[in-house]
């Protein structure tokens, strides 16, 4: 009998300190306690820190920067990094107070007092704080106890409210509870009908209401822990293994990756989760990398539920802007998460107090095989002779997995050396569910908003909408955005037996109202160009965005949740750059009006054509839950793409060689 042993070597970075700082770096823990120990010096008391972010130098100053460092390549690159200054929003004496803090000069260069309307991203010690007050307090206490529950086996979990129309708002969260007697799977016995509102700025209960009593769903067939389920098991997988005695092929150098023909930068932000940044491709005929991507990241994820009773109709989520992607990002587990060949890299945000908290394996970088084809071709039309060329396509993959409460999302950038960027999105976790009197479907002479998913567990309709900020600067920051529409031509020469064909007809956006488009109504093909070179049979180079699944708002315009979401109303938006415009719902989303939003930039109509422009693109998932969604949900899949067209004289990944195969030792290939 022969054994195979191989051993997995598994990388570690961390986005602490780096040997080469780069100017796009998120904050180290040592920054962070300095930005602490600043602003508490200003306001040494009852100051509490929601949002703690790079404030990112100028373009031209970054890209001046890369410049000189690309040429000098020397370990001087500290010396000409620009000012450190993190953007801090903190709550004081119940106000939202912004400020700029310079790590350099050790001070506060910027203060303001927010007067607009919304909230600043919750903290996870404010939200934890808020779900616990129930068990002290009476009445709820009691209706555990009518209910014949064991107080000692609730947890409540927080929700935000929106907006529906009030003059003046304050900061308030309900809480919902949830029975963990027989099981861990908590989102699947809710205590329907309980209520609690808390103040957050008073940290007390504020309105507690005990409507009804319905039928708890039972604890049996949720369990989702491997070591806790039973047989029968199925179906067998066998072990699969991805080998790399070379170690791996890319490079990590503080926060840049190199691989293949790509470099670009790996970011982390407590709001957004992963930043990719300054991502160029190295165009072998022109031996040079040429830009692609400034900055891209997942700038608002919305989750409107479908239920408009009293116990549900605020239940419409800004997972970045109400609780922070990254905030929520959970920690990858190797050999699960992320292949064997992975590096991990730690990330930090500041929590309440300002403390760095670390979350170990934030991220995992790996090469992806899983046979799929860069390219192929057999001829057999030579006499004599079959040709048959086929090279296999690897790609590089950057991963994070952000958990907000029940759902899980898995967030990858996939790099191909074809110089494709694919951006997947995979929904998983357990599904938000309402108890309910129904056992069977045949009962149900109503409209329950969901799906009966088991006995008394009903599945909730609701949506996912990821809205993309994509900074491309396609070989330079001046583009333009060009719609070409897929045409049907009728054919008029009667000597012709053809009736009809279909054309393209280009169409350069001019200002952000020519940009708005709402995907599927019409074939097209939407490239972000520069109009200032071309190749050499006079193509404006460009990169086109191939969606995904095209979803629409089913929600009226006037509706609240929408009018806050009203980011959500195009596929696709086109503005010209500005730095402080990058959260498409707006910096204070708790409770925001729809005031502050891409939607409301964008009626300016601003000049787009020739412009340092930002392409802004949501994806979307309607989700009627199905029965395999419950106890806990396979991964939903959905993404885009952007794809260089024109980009590139011609093939770029022509001259690709095949990976070399590695051979296991003692072992023999069976045909």
């Amino acid at each position: 009998m022969k054994i195979l042993i191989f051993f997995v070597f598994t990388i570690f970075w961390s986005f602490g300190e780096c040997s080469h700082p780069h100017p796009l770096d998120p904050p180290t823990p040592s920054e962070l306690n300095l930005v602490r120990t600043i602003v508490q010096k200003a306001y040494p008391s009852n100051i509490t820190f929601q949002y703690v972010g790079l404030e990112e130098p100028d373009k031209s100053t970054i890209l001046s920067w890369l410049s000189l460092n690309s040429k000098t390549k020397t370990k001087t690159k500290t010396k000409t990094l620009p000012p450190r200054q993190f953007y801090v929003v903190s709550r004081y004496h119940k106000q939202s107070l912004e400020m700029i803090v310079d790590l350099r000069t050790r001070s506060i260069i910027g203060s303001k007092v927010d007067e607009g309307h919304g909230y600043p991203m919750l903290t996870l010690d404010e939200q934890t704080a808020a779900s616990e007050l129930p068990f002290l307090y009476g009445p709820f206490r009691e209706s555990v106890k009518k209910r014949g529950l064991n107080l000692s086996e609730v947890i409540c979990s927080d929700f935000t409210v929106g907006w529906y129309g009030e003059g003046k708002t304050n900061r308030i969260l309900k809480i919902k509870c949830y029975y963990t007697n027989g099981t861990v799977n908590l989102y699947a016995r809710p205590l329907e009908g309980i209520e609690a509102v808390v103040d957050l700025d008073q940290m007390k209960i504020i309105d507690y209401t005990d409507r009804f009593i319905v039928p708890l769903p039972k604890a049996e067939g949720t369990e989702y822990r491997e070591s806790k389920l039973k047989p029968p098991f199925g179906p067998n997988l066998k072990g699969i293994a991805m080998m790399q005695p070379g170690g791996p092929g890319f490079k990590i150098d503080g926060h840049t990756v190199s691989w293949a023909n790509w470099e670009f930068h790996v970011g982390f932000d407590i709001r957004a989760g992963p930043i990719i940044s300054l991502a160029s491709i190295y165009d072998l005929q022109k031996q040079k990398y040429r830009q692609v991507l400034y900055r891209g990241f997942i700038s608002e994820l919305f989750v409107p539920y479908q239920d408009p009773t009293l116990e549900w109709y605020y239940t419409t989520y800004f997972d970045c802007g109400e609780f922070g992607f990254g905030q929520s990002a959970s920690s990858l587990q190797p050999l699960t998460d992320c292949p064997a060949n992975a590096a991990f890299l730690d990330a930090y945000y500041a929590g309440s107090d300002g403390t760095p908290v670390k979350i170990a394996n934030a991220f995992c970088i790996f090469e992806r095989y899983a046979g799929d084809i860069m390219w192929r071709h057999t001829e057999i039309e030579i006499p004599k002779e079959v040709i048959t060329e086929v090279r296999p396509d690897v790609s590089l993959v950057v991963r994070m997995v952000s958990t907000v409460g029940n759902y899980d999302y898995v967030i990858d950038w996939e790099f191909k050396p074809s110089g494709s960027i694919k951006l997947g999105v995979g929904l998983t976790g357990i599904l938000e569910v309402k108890a309910g009197i129904y056992t069977n479907t045949d009962q149900i002479k109503e409209d329950i908003y969901g799906t009966l998913l088991a006995d008394n567990t009903i599945g909730v309709y609701h949506d996912h909408f990821l809205t993309y900020y994509l900074d491309l600067d396609i070989d330079g920051e001046t583009n333009s955005f060009v719609k070409s529409n897929l045409e049907t031509v009728i054919v008029k020469d009667p000597t012709i037996p053809r009736k009809s064909y279909w054309t393209v007809i280009s169409e350069t956006a001019k200002t952000e109202a020519d940009a708005r488009i709402n995907l599927g109504f019409k074939p097209s093909e939407l490239v972000v160009v520069n109009p200032n070179k071309k190749t050499k049979p006079g193509n404006k180079i460009g990169y086109r965005l191939l969606p995904g699944s095209v979803v629409h708002p089913l929600l009226v315009t006037d509706d609240y949740p929408q009018i806050r979401a009203a980011f959500t109303n195009y596929n696709v938006w086109v503005t010209p750059y500005n730095k402080s415009e990058k959260w498409a719902s707006g910096l204070y989303v708790d409770r925001s009006r729809g005031d502050d939003t891409l939607a409301a930039w964008s009626l300016r109509d601003r000049e787009i054509e020739n412009k340092d422009i930002v392409l802004w693109y949501t994806m979307g998932f309607h989700h009627v839950p199905s029965q395999e969604d419950f106890p806990i949900m396979p991964t939903l899949s959905g993404g885009f793409e952007l794809r260089p067209t024109n980009f590139f004289e011609s093939n770029p990944v022509l001259k690709t060689k095949s990976p070399k195969h590695v051979y296991w030792p003692n072992c023999s290939s069976q045909h």
